[in-house]
């Protein structure tokens, strides 16, 4: 089990997180359609992987603002926000916003996806939400670059994001 912090506060993340070279772990997660979707949904292009605990705080609609902005920037890209807030709540979000550069899945039919992929908040008050994390898979699903963040409330390192993107 490894940790991370929130507010200095150590919290508990469960799983195995993928790591560099690695094969991507399998997913089914929902996008605002209602609609479940994998990665085979995305053959062939490059994915980053946004895992956050939630649009409702502010580091995670920073980041999201912020990878939206960037996306326009990568060439054969998909950003793919995850986190467990239900998809109205991502539209909603995302219509509010402006943002139409990445793409919001949820994990609320799939809570498997946080043990999966490493990401399980399993003590501290956001117990049952994502750690805060980036993972970009190249066009055949493997791992190049991963960043669990250590402090939950930081914003993920979005250079090291884009230069495994080069």
């Amino acid at each position: 089990m490894r940790q991370v912090t929130r507010a200095g506060d150590p919290v508990d993340v469960a799983g195995d997180f993928p790591e560099m070279g690695q094969a991507a772990p399998a997913l089914t997660l929902t996008n605002t359609d209602m609609a479940d979707v994998t990665l085979a949904d995305f053959a062939g292009q490059r994915k980053v992987l946004n895992i956050i605990p939630s649009v409702d705080t502010p580091t995670c609609a920073l980041s999201t603002r912020t990878f939206n902005k960037l996306a326009s920037q990568m060439a054969n890209t998909v950003v793919l926000v995850v986190s467990a807030d239900l998809p109205f709540a991502a539209k909603r979000f995302c219509g509010a916003e402006g943002l139409d550069n990445v793409e919001t899945l949820s994990t609320f039919r799939h809570p498997e996806f946080h043990r999966t992929w490493g990401v399980a908040l399993c003590s501290g008050v956001m117990k049952g939400l994502c750690a805060r994390a980036v993972v970009v898979l190249d066009e055949r699903d493997r791992v190049i670059h991963s960043q669990l963040v250590g402090e939950i409330k930081h914003e993920p390192d979005y250079q090291a994001a884009l230069e495994s993107l080069a």
